[in-house]
């Protein structure tokens, strides 16, 4: 996936601020992008207003003495007290209404679909108020000449549709914050807000709809009463342009609103591709693409859980366990491999049982397992069991190594000799032996686990045991040894013979050649 240039915005436009700033600070945000925009497009839609029934659509003149009044007294205080105290009133009132959002309260189902109404509300006061001027307006020109009133009608009117267009998608953008608090707790049933296609119609409707009908009335209103060609050629080039501005101007907001929602979900997407699942994008949007946005975060939330789960279950079974399980699907059973085994024993662990509460013992094992786990990671094997005070470590299986006994047989040395040196309260006997032993699970079809199971298990165990009265506390089978490669092979040497405990013949001893410092031989009872 190509990076996205865009800068990172929550809610898709750096003027929204962030959703972790503080409620005071993000209710003077929304007055302000509410209040500005809208007296600016009320004002901008009100000297469009004039220019049009001044100087552009045909008809009787309006700049007469007869219209003074009007024009200069009536016109400004109206739009002035009117409009700036209307638009104060609507955006004030709103943001009252919504404080649940902007105090960090939790929304209600009600709260919920009031944020997502705020657009059409503001809408709607917009609209009140322009109906308010076309009737004003067009019952003063018309009183002094009713042949005004189907030009002054038609003009504000169009004037007042394309104002009310801008004002629902700029409050729209104005109350992401609010609407992004709303969405927190799950998309409503039924929606309170246009969908995509909604959108798109709307404006496409204000945009190029309102204009095109607006020339073809002045197209019939001029065989009614004829205008002269100068004329009608001014009305079409002004209200043309209009069209061509207004237009772009409604599909540029209507592009970014619909962008937005998709670039955020487009840099989650970047972030999981990174391997980051801690992503999540705000849900602001209250169409389809609030949908994509709320689906991205429950495939996050999902991924993250498959993580967790995943993670949990590699260190209960091993993590190569658990890789195999998930590339096929575990059956009861196995198949015979040839494997190294490594099986660690507490030395005198039931002097350290007595002499110690549960607590530090507990304490004292997880700092010895810890040993014993990173070094047979680090060296292709897992350890399959801990068995109380005991440690049994596998390799070859399930993943396959070159040199499973030297692997093996490494790891035993490095144990013994970073347990002298970070775990000196405890001794403990190592036993490490190589053959054919069957892999797979065991135990029944609800529930079994991974294992090893054959004679270089129990051989390792008793090595354990005689490892115990051996110089360096490590002993290995000579099989394991003669199967390791040179470089790991030449650092044992074979010292003896013996028939280890429930055998019958005899196993070929063989110790490091040198034993880690510190530790000494300590004799014990083989059943400790």
């Amino acid at each position: 996936m190509q990076p996205s240039n865009v800068p990172s915005a929550p809610l898709g436009s750096w003027l929204l601020g962030s959703t972790d700033e503080s409620p005071r600070r993000r209710r003077v945000r929304v007055q302000a992008l509410l209040t500005a925009p809208l007296l600016v497009t009320n004002l901008i839609g009100s000297a469009l207003a004039v220019v049009l029934i001044g100087v552009v659509v045909p008809g009787p003149s309006i700049m007469r003495s007869e219209f003074a009044w009007i024009n200069f007294i009536a016109v400004p205080i109206f739009t002035g007290c009117v409009f700036v105290v209307g638009l104060l009133w609507g955006t004030t009132r709103l943001i009252h209404d919504l404080r649940w959002a902007t105090d960090n309260v939790p929304p209600t189902p009600e709260n919920q679909r009031a944020a997502l109404r705020g657009p059409w509300r503001l809408t709607r006061v917009q609209a009140i108020l322009w109906t308010v001027a076309l009737a004003t307006f067009t019952t003063m020109y018309g009183i002094v000449d009713a042949n005004t009133i189907p030009k002054v009608l038609f003009t504000i009117a169009f004037s007042g549709i394309t104002t009310c267009a801008f004002c629902y998608l700029l409050s729209e953008f104005a109350l992401r914050p609010i609407a992004a608090r709303a969405l927190e707790s799950g998309t409503p049933r039924k929606s309170a807000v246009l969908g995509i296609t909604g959108r798109t119609i709307l404006v496409w409707m204000l945009g190029s709809g309102v204009p095109v009908t607006g020339l073809m009335l002045i197209a019939i209103f001029s065989f009614i009463r004829p205008a002269s060609g100068q004329a009608l050629a001014i009305a079409i080039l002004v209200i043309g342009g209009i069209t061509l501005c207004v237009g772009l101007g409604l599909t540029y907001i209507n592009i970014r609103s619909a962008a937005a929602p998709i670039r955020s979900v487009r840099r989650g997407m970047e972030q999981v591709t990174r391997g980051d699942l801690s992503a999540h994008v705000v849900v602001y949007d209250g169409t389809e693409l609030g949908l994509l946005q709320t689906g991205f975060n429950r495939m996050a939330e999902g991924l993250r859980e498959r993580e967790r789960i995943r993670d949990l279950f590699g260190r209960h079974v091993g993590h190569e366990v658990a890789a195999n399980a998930m590339r096929q699907n575990p059956e009861l059973g196995g198949e015979e491999r040839d494997v190294s085994v490594l099986f660690v024993d507490v030395i005198g662990s039931t002097t350290i049982a007595s002499t110690n509460t549960p607590t530090a013992v507990v304490a004292l094992l997880n700092r010895f397992f810890d040993v014993i786990v990173d070094e047979v990671d680090g060296h292709g094997g897992f350890v399959n069991k801990f068995e109380g005070d005991a440690a049994l470590a596998i390799f070859g299986a399930p993943n396959r190594i070159d040199d499973h006994a030297g692997s093996a047989l490494a790891a035993a040395r490095q144990i013994q000799i970073r347990l002298c040196a970070e775990v000196p309260e405890i001794n403990a006997g190592i036993g490490v032996a190589s053959g054919i032993a069957v892999a797979g699970n065991v135990g029944a079809r609800e529930r079994f686990e991974y294992t090893v199971i054959g004679d270089p298990v129990n051989e390792a165990a008793r090595l354990s045991e005689v490892a115990k009265t051996v110089p360096g506390n490590l002993a290995a089978s000579g099989r394991a040894v003669a199967a390791a490669h040179n470089s790991e092979a030449d650092q044992w040497q074979i010292t003896d013979s013996i028939t280890l405990r429930g055998r019958l013949e005899e196993t070929e001893l063989a110790i490091p050649r040198e034993p880690a410092e510190g530790l000494v031989s300590t004799p014990v009872p083989p059943t400790d």
